[in-house]
């Protein structure tokens, strides 16, 4: 199984978990950070994507992972 270390030491794994979890954070940050009402949901998950280019599951896998960040925003109903 492939994984990527950050410059924090986190280990990011080719696996559906390791990407949600790595996608949530992003997503909640970002909306935190900016005002995001203005965008649709494929902006903003676009934008998370760019943020986190460098993921193994990404990287490996993008159909799923889009699949994954679909299922997170319904299931946590972000917005």
């Amino acid at each position: 199984m492939s994984f990527q270390e950050n410059q924090s030491g986190d280990r990011f794994f080719s696996n559906p978990d390791s990407f949600a979890m790595a996608f949530d954070e992003k997503w909640k940050n970002y909306r935190s950070e900016t005002d995001s009402k203005e965008l649709n949901k494929e902006e903003k998950v676009n934008i998370i994507f760019k943020q986190i280019k460098d993921h193994p599951f990404l990287k490996d896998c993008p159909e799923e992972a889009r699949k994954v960040a679909e299922f997170r925003i319904r299931l946590l109903n972000l917005k």
